[in-house]
């Protein structure tokens, strides 16, 4: 048996995980404020237990990032998925902030590694021109699940209550590693349902180093950050994560304490930006790999699309600022912010494999994860101290975040291009 166009296949699963990731993710949010009263906690304790899932998320990201190296992205999905699936299905027990949050450590130790098992197995599926918007795609999956998370929670919760909500979404990842065991046999060059023209198509358009066949030693962590292009995607995420954290994290409270919204109209508003993020995931991927489709390298390539989605962001979030004067507003102008974030985003997350190779891939994206979420988690404890007082200041946190974002890709990252590690690894 053969299947053509076998690696859409695999990116599309993964695309699906994200999805499923995300909608598990958003369900606490979603549904706190109907949380809240049942059990009588606060915006405070909310915060605490965001953090507590962001800590966690940023060890996730980096152990995780290693285990997929070690095991494979085949095994690797396997152990995440199942780890998160579980933890979102027992939340429905959690009855305290301890509970919550322990709940909420084992589903951020599982989703954290969604990010860097996506890297490394786009780096395995495509050849370096299809890399971008194959990481778009599974990009679009967290907006797709953000789209998809507030109706569908609001529907759940108003039919059974939060608990059984709970149960139903974690549900939801157990089930899917049924296809990805049956798809995912192997990798490319071993795998018994790859036509011999995709196999030959995609060792052709991977890296010179990649072609060998030979294994290469993962570098350590200290020999990947002694490469300058290593903070490039360091600093860049760093600077990056908190925007799109910042709307997923506190966009249903902050609808909930400015516009006075329910979980019922959450459910039914809060979705709208994410279709911006999902369309703005596509569109970043696709841009680089049409520039390098016309001759463009990858330093050039994923550079301007860095840049474009940067000014996007950034005029988007000084729109918050000044043009946000209604619910409606509010939301079409974070779908723009969101478009932006995606647009770069992809690119940045796909940066690891343009410089390494191997088991060095997943290493450096799930550092880069982790980095990310140190600066979420500080934007944790400073929101619900501001917002008390007035959400603007953070909108202005964020959107000077920006510029130091996309400048770190440029002041870092001289030239996007494959390090030659093979002197480290003899």
């Amino acid at each position: 048996m053969k299947l053509k166009g076998l690696r859409w296949w695999i990116i599309g699963l993964i695309g699906l995980a994200t999805v499923i990731n995300y909608i598990d993710r958003s369900t606490l949010a979603i549904m706190w404020p109907s949380i809240s009263s049942d059990l009588g906690m606060d915006k405070k304790d909310y915060a605490i237990i965001l953090n507590v899932f962001m800590v966690a998320y940023a060890v996730g990201q980096s152990v995780s990032g290693r285990l997929f190296d070690k095991v494979g992205t085949r095994m690797g999905y396997v152990i995440a998925i199942t780890l998160w699936g579980v933890s979102s299905f027992m939340h429905a027990f959690a009855r305290s902030i301890w509970s919550f949050s322990f709940f909420r450590t084992t589903l951020a130790l599982g989703e954290a590694g969604n990010w860097p098992g996506a890297v490394k197995s786009n780096a395995e599926w495509f050849p370096v021109k299809e890399r971008a918007i194959a990481q778009g795609i599974f990009n679009s999956g967290a907006s797709i699940g953000s789209v998809i998370a507030p109706p569908l929670i609001a529907t759940l919760w108003v039919a059974f209550g939060w608990q059984i909500t709970f149960m139903i979404v974690g549900s939801f990842g157990i089930m899917w590693l049924i296809p990805w065991l049956i798809i995912n046999k192997k990798l490319p060059d071993k795998h018994p349902w790859i036509t011999k023209k995709e196999r030959d198509y995609i060792v052709s358009g991977q890296h010179e180093r990649d072609k060998t066949g030979k294994e290469i030693k993962g570098l350590t962590v200290k020999q990947i950050l002694s490469h300058r292009e290593s903070w490039a995607v360091l600093v860049s995420r760093f600077f990056l994560e908190p925007i799109w954290w910042l709307f997923v994290g506190w966009m249903p409270l902050y609808l909930a304490e400015v516009y006075g919204f329910n979980v019922k109209q959450i459910g039914y508003f809060a979705w709208a930006p994410y279709v911006g993020a999902a369309i703005g995931s596509i569109a970043g991927g696709s841009y680089a790999g049409k520039l390098m489709a016309k001759g463009k390298n990858i330093d050039h390539s994923r550079k301007k699309a860095i840049l474009i989605g940067g000014v996007m962001m950034f005029l988007g979030l000084l729109a918050t600022i000044f043009l946000a004067n209604s619910a409606l507003k509010f939301v079409i102008i974070v779908a723009f912010v969101l478009f932006g974030f995606q647009f770069s985003i992809s690119n940045i997350q796909t940066i690891p494999s343009d410089l390494f190779s191997g088991k060095s891939v997943g290493s450096l994206a799930g550092l880069g994860g982790m980095v990310g979420v140190f600066a979420v988690i500080i934007m944790n404890f400073l929101v619900p101290v501001i917002s008390a007082y007035s959400y603007i200041p953070i909108f202005v946190m964020i959107a000077v975040f920006v510029p130091l974002g996309v400048a770190a890709v440029y002041f870092f990252a001289k030239d996007i291009k494959p390090i030659d590690t093979e002197n480290i690894n003899q």
